[in-house]
């Protein structure tokens, strides 16, 4: 396993995990949680445009198309690609501030070593969630966006084509691990979505 095939499968994860959004779980609730998400994806654009000296010239949040906008990088080459995919730390960033603060440490995540462990700690993360409990319905309601808020968009890959040749031969364990770690999180989120989805079928039948 390589860094340019680990972000290949977070995309696909995150776009399945926004159709499954757009098709099945389309209510208030969720379109609101999906602003949140875009608010974190779009600020993490905007606060490694600061750090790479892009001047930004728009931030659009609360429409059908969330985008940053900005001038070049002052870092040649690099700078865009650390823009671009800078969502992949801010969304982290973001859900471990909130399960460390406001949830008090509620999941204890293990970050994957290898691909295979990904599956293991899955189950793991998911026998920690007790739906009596409060907290677990904030992980619910966060981890609906949890694609829309760390996956790269269409733009952002476009953006950073350049590097994926490069990316393919990175195997620095650090990054494979935080790799993994995503895909372990988007997982969790498309298996909570399905859970959902078939209850609502179920609920629909009757």
């Amino acid at each position: 396993m390589n860094l340019g095939i680990t972000i290949i499968i977070i995309t696909i994860l995150s776009y399945f995990s926004s159709y499954l959004n757009n098709k099945y779980l389309n209510f208030t609730l969720t379109r609101m949680f999906y602003f949140l998400g875009a608010f974190i994806h779009e600020s993490s654009h905007a606060l490694m445009c600061v750090l790479t000296g892009a001047k930004i010239t728009e931030f659009k949040v609360f429409t059908k198309q969330p985008r940053v906008s900005h001038y070049r990088s002052k870092i040649p080459f690099l700078g865009q690609s650390l823009i671009s995919l800078a969502p992949l730390a801010g969304g982290i960033f973001f859900l471990f501030l909130i399960n460390k603060y406001l949830l008090h440490n509620y999941l204890i995540l293990n970050s994957p070593q290898n691909f295979s462990e990904i599956f293991q700690f899955i189950l793991i993360v998911l026998e920690q969630i007790n739906f009596l409990e409060w907290p677990a319905w904030v992980i619910v309601l966060l981890s609906f966006n949890i694609g829309a808020m760390i996956g790269p968009s269409w733009q952002d890959l476009k953006n950073t084509w350049w590097i994926f040749p490069i990316l393919f031969f990175v195997k620095w364990s650090f990054l494979l691990r935080f790799g993994f770690l995503i895909i372990e999180l988007v997982l969790i989120n498309i298996l909570i979505q399905l859970f959902f989805i078939l209850i609502l079928k179920l609920f629909k039948r009757k």
